[in-house]
């Protein structure tokens, strides 16, 4: 299963850890999987690259994890916010393989 926490400060979105594995299909195959990374990397590079926001983004063998600062632009909130609904969507279609949860920091 993936795991995405969404994280917010002050009602403000500031920050994503993704991780696991969806599992839909084999390795390769797993449109799942395919779409979840595919939309956090381009959230991580459309903050970095096209936005040109500092963001702590950490890559490991199983995670990914994407911080703005408190005073990131607006913008920044938006891309979050933009991968969250997308997230919840694919939630939706596949519940039994993404959970999301919400944490206030």
């Amino acid at each position: 299963m993936i795991r995405i926490r969404f994280f917010q400060q002050n009602d403000r979105l500031c920050g994503i850890t993704l991780s696991g594995h969806a599992g839909f299909a084999a390795e390769g195959e797993d449109i799942v999987c395919a779409s979840v990374s595919s939309a956090v990397q381009l959230t991580a590079n459309t903050l970095t690259e096209i936005f040109h926001i500092n963001a702590d983004i950490k890559v490991c063998e199983n995670s990914i994890s994407i911080k703005i600062s408190d005073n990131s632009p607006i913008e920044g909130v938006k891309i979050l916010e933009g991968l969250k609904l997308h997230s919840e969507l694919l939630k939706d279609d596949y519940p039994e393989f993404i959970q999301i949860t919400h944490t206030e920091v």
